[in-house]
């Protein structure tokens, strides 16, 4: 087998790109002290990127703000959420989940 070099060129710098954003705030951060303050605002990133992606993919269809009276994943998350919020199990709220969009593709 012979190796392209500008083929492994190629994949060392992709992993040079990918590892350094990575790794460098990590060894930067585990040096330092944050403030309170900052400490309370890192724990909501992880909430708001969810927020943001969940968001994004009940109200938004092809680029666009969908119609909330035909939005079956709209409709499906709310049995999804009071699941989420009662019996506060992963595995049940996805299983609520799927069942809930499945039934109501099968119906609709």
């Amino acid at each position: 087998m012979e190796v392209r070099w500008d083929i492994l060129l190629i994949i060392i710098g992709s992993c040079i790109v990918t590892f350094i954003p990575r790794v460098l705030p990590l060894i930067v951060l585990s040096r330092l002290q944050l403030p309170d303050w900052g400490m309370r605002w890192l724990n909501y990133v992880p909430i708001a990127v969810m927020a943001a992606l969940v968001g994004q993919e009940l109200f938004m269809k092809d680029g666009a703000i969908s119609p909330l009276r035909n939005n079956l994943e709209l409709i499906a998350s709310l049995p999804t959420f009071l699941t989420a919020i009662i019996a506060r199990s992963l595995l049940g709220t996805v299983v609520v989940g799927i069942i809930s969009i499945m039934v109501l593709r099968f119906v609709f």
